[in-house]
């Protein structure tokens, strides 16, 4: 199985509003890579993008991290990796003893 390699593309801060908690991020464009922009029917560009919190803030305060979503489908017809393993264990009726016994 192929490891994707984590693509950081900004930071942020969670913060504190009038209606709740609210992520303020930047994101940097010049890290996005072309090959995870896909383009939708309407003719827009998008990017996926997964937001964590960090373990701790770093210097300027940010604790979110910003990273591109590098997830895939799998292609229609083919198995999962995770999936492709030995078929499943055929199980035979067992009958107990006590059962064995009983008159019907």
């Amino acid at each position: 199985m192929e490891t994707q390699q984590t693509i950081y593309c900004g930071s942020g801060k969670a913060k504190d509003g009038k209606f709740g908690e609210f992520f303020s991020i930047s994101i940097c464009l010049s890290d996005l890579p072309k090959e995870h922009i896909t383009e939708a029917k309407n003719g827009k560009k998008y990017i996926n993008l997964n937001i964590n919190r960090k373990k701790e803030p770093d210097q300027y305060g940010k604790d979110l991290s910003v990273q591109v979503d590098t997830w895939k489908p799998t292609p229609q017809g083919s198995v999962p990796q995770a999936m492709a393993h030995a078929p499943k264990p055929q199980y035979v009726a067992h009958q107990d003893e006590e059962d064995s016994q009983l008159p019907f």
